[in-house]
């Protein structure tokens, strides 16, 4: 039951009325046009309810550049100029304006579009694009400041990318490209250095000859603070080519039908270390391969700093030119392995005798025992090759040990260590790449393993062909001498500073030669030349650039070239190319030249001047 109540009667002044509210109307689009009262000028910023909050302010990230986390922390709305401070005296339209460029955050793994799930939306703008940090107040000076910095150091930057680096000069040819040469192949060093020819057994001996002197290991306690001097030794070298060894054209007959001497196949197999240009000549006479280096040529020189950064580019009269190094080196190399050994006392001989030396030779042959030996290296591939032995001696158990003796030496210490100082107080971090980065007389003693591994990064290309020859000869041990100038602007004399002892195989794996690659390496430019015609061909390495090629050359080339020698000792032209008739070819490095102590850079006259090299 419902009560009906009737209400008391209001009067008409009393009255409450119904008031409409204000409509705005927006014909363009839906929303309100104006502004409520009570939101006036109050500073309005954009917010998604899917940012993540976590800095409440961060004014350091653009002005030191934090990469890391730029966009982390931002919104996908990006941020505005509502909070930015404006001078009072400001025009109403003027604005300061974020004229950096964007640093796009570096990859990371794991990183890569961390802001991605702001990309959501239909028609949003993508997170990342407005994300202009604001530099206001202490950020702006501090952007300065690092900007005044980079400009203050412009080096720094330079160094990193080998800008400020002096230009490397193009290296010449070992030899002119002739017109009527034809290209057969080009092997890079990429490609070659990928090659393996794995489970080449150990050389065969087919021939020993020649004597040996014993070591003597009182040299085996040579250090800084006793050092010894570099004696000149008047000993004769003979450096035979392939086709002038009476041996191997005897085994040519019967054995193998790939001929070589250790230089040669060292020089091949490590080519991939190698920077300076050399070309090595062959002959294809039907399933034969001959091996040869051309007459007259710098193959037998020893380079100096081949593989380092900044190799050596001073002029050609210049004390520490490319060529006066190499022969420096040469002789360095040739006096301290007959230094080192007992002369006077009776020689280890082989049963076979030396084949270079005549009976018209005057003059004492060095210590040095030749073995032919052999290898298969499949598909009817059988390496014949010349290597030698430097000297013998007793091992721990009294055993016979055959020895590989080199050398080693130190050429610019005192001038690059200077330098080096200089360019590190300028530019905080910078290495330099030559010989005087470790100087011997302080670190040989303490760090001889710094020292050795310098001489690695400087000379890698020599210390793979020294170890490539060590293990083709069979040699048990290989010893290196370090020898240094007795002044730095001296190449007359040297004093030794000390030796070090490897065997071969360790040493090897010590430098990181890899012989599979050697072998496939060597297989690969066999097998190209026994697919072509009979004929002459040369493989040269590319001055500038790290690739070999291998061109068809004339039967006559090489053989028509009677330049006149230099050699005003022996007084004879330059022979061209022998016949199997021609008498055997010998080179003897005459030591007793008289130089002066000190010489001026401009007019420096080499010790042992490629004139000296005497054949006979």
């Amino acid at each position: 039951m419902v009560k009906m109540t009737e209400d008391p009667v209001v009067s008409g002044d009393d009255a409450q009325h119904f008031k409409p509210p204000i409509i705005q109307d927006n014909a363009t689009g839906w929303g309100p046009c104006d502004m409520p009262e009570q939101f006036k000028d109050m500073p309005y910023q954009p917010f998604s309810k899917g940012d993540r909050l976590g800095k409440i302010s961060d004014w350091t990230g653009a002005a030191f550049q934090d990469k890391k986390y730029t966009n982390k922390y931002q919104s996908q709305f990006g941020s505005g100029g509502q909070y930015a401070y404006y001078h009072d005296e400001d025009e109403s339209t003027f604005h300061l304006v974020d004229t950096t460029r964007v640093q796009k955050p570096p990859y990371q793994r794991g990183r890569f579009r961390q802001n991605q799930r702001n990309m959501r939306g239909r028609g949003g703008q993508r997170g990342g694009h407005q994300n202009q940090l604001q530099l206001l107040g202490k950020g702006l000076k501090m952007r300065d400041r690092n900007q005044r910095q980079q400009r203050k150091w412009p080096m720094r930057q330079g160094m990193r990318n080998n800008k400020n680096q002096p230009p490397i000069k193009s290296r010449d040819a070992s030899v002119t490209v002739r017109p009527d040469w034809t290209t057969i192949e080009e092997m890079d060093f990429p490609r070659l250095a990928k090659l393996s020819l794995p489970n080449v057994k150990e050389g065969q001996d087919v021939l020993c000859c020649g004597s040996l002197e014993y070591y003597d290991k009182t040299y085996d306690r040579v250090n800084v603070k006793n050092e010894k001097p570099l004696q000149r030794i008047d000993r004769i070298f003979h450096t035979v080519t392939t086709t002038d060894d009476p041996i191997i054209r005897k085994l040519s007959k019967t054995e193998g039908n790939v001929y070589a001497t250790d230089a040669i196949l060292a020089t091949l197999m490590c080519c991939t270390r190698s920077n300076y240009s050399w070309d090595i000549v062959i002959e294809k006479i039907g399933e034969k391969l001959f091996l040869d280096k051309r007459d007259n040529t710098e193959f037998d020189l020893l380079t100096v700093n081949e593989t380092s950064v900044e190799p050596p580019q001073d002029d050609g009269n210049s004390l520490n030119s490319p060529r006066n190094l190499a022969l420096e080196a040469t002789f360095i190399n040739h006096n301290f392995s007959q230094q080192v050994l007992k002369t006077g006392e009776p020689r280890y001989k082989f049963e076979e005798g030396n084949p270079f030396i005549s009976e018209e030779e005057a003059g004492e042959v060095a210590s040095v025992a030749y073995r032919y030996r052999k290898w298969d290296l499949d598909n009817g591939v059988v390496l014949v090759a010349r290597s030698e032995h430097d000297a013998v001696m007793h091992g721990p158990n009294g055993e016979l040990q055959f020895v590989s003796i080199k050398a080693l030496n130190e050429w610019d210490s005192k001038e690059d260590a200077v330098r080096q100082l200089f360019f590190v107080m300028t530019v905080f971090l910078l290495s330099r790449q030559l010989s005087g980065d470790v100087e011997w007389r302080q670190k040989l003693d303490t760090q001889r393993g710094a020292v050795l591994a310098n001489e690695l990064r400087n000379n890698s290309c020599k210390l793979a062909k020294w170890t490539v020859q060590a293990l083709l000869a069979g040699s048990d041990q290989i010893k290196f001498g370090y020898v240094s100038r007795a002044h730095v602007r001296d190449s007359s004399k040297h004093v030794i500073l000390g030796t070090q002892q490897y065997k071969p195989n360790e040493f090897a794996t010590q430098i990181n030669l890899n012989m599979d690659n050697a072998w496939g390496i060597l297989r690969c430019i066999v097998d190209i030349c026994m697919k072509q015609k009979d004929g002459k061909y040369l493989i040269m390495k590319d001055p500038n650039k790290p690739m070999i090629r291998l061109y068809d050359i004339p039967d006559n080339t090489f053989e028509s070239d009677n330049d006149d020698g230099d050699d005003d000792d022996a007084g004879e032209s330059a022979r061209s190319r022998p016949s199997p008739c021609c008498p055997v070819a010998a080179v003897e490095f005459v030591a007793l030249i008289d130089v002066p102590v000190s010489a001026p850079d401009n007019t420096f006259q080499p010790l042992y001047p490629y004139s000296s090299v005497k054949r006979i």
